[in-house]
């Protein structure tokens, strides 16, 4: 059955940079979306996550297109939805962009998949899963 997903950052680059077990497992989770004919969203607020980490312009599509194409889309956050982040941000004291990524999968009915603990403080907005829960 075809799904929708939103990576965090993190399992992006634990494929890209083949990152051991943590970028094995990513990679089979990528393998069973493609194969699922499911689809993995991102927002320009993964974009800007690589460029905070150094990584070029050159490199972003280059880690974007581990999923195929037909397999990832972009989606743009709303000024609605860019308030409801700055909002729970605040109230939980987690990053911005965290906040935001769980919103986002949320009004997406996306899978959040990740390894950071932030999440944890926004499950009332979306629950997040790690890779090897997916597979």
């Amino acid at each position: 059955m075809a799904e929708i997903y939103y990576f965090d950052t993190s399992i992006w680059i634990d494929i890209y940079d083949k990152r051991g077990y943590h970028g094995e497992v990513a990679k089979k989770l990528m393998e069973k979306i493609i194969m699922d004919d499911s689809t993995i969203i991102y927002s320009d607020t993964i974009v800007v996550e690589f460029k905070k980490l150094a990584f070029s312009e050159n490199e972003i599509p280059a880690i974007l297109s581990i999923a195929r194409p037909g397999h990832i889309k972009r989606v743009h956050p709303t000024r609605n939805q860019i308030r409801e982040a700055k909002k729970s941000a605040r109230q939980r004291n987690v990053p911005l962009r965290d906040a935001l990524h769980a919103v986002l999968a949320r009004d997406h009915e996306a899978q959040l998949v990740s390894r950071d603990w932030h999440f944890e403080q926004l499950k009332d907005i979306t629950h997040y899963r790690k890779p090897e829960d997916l597979i």
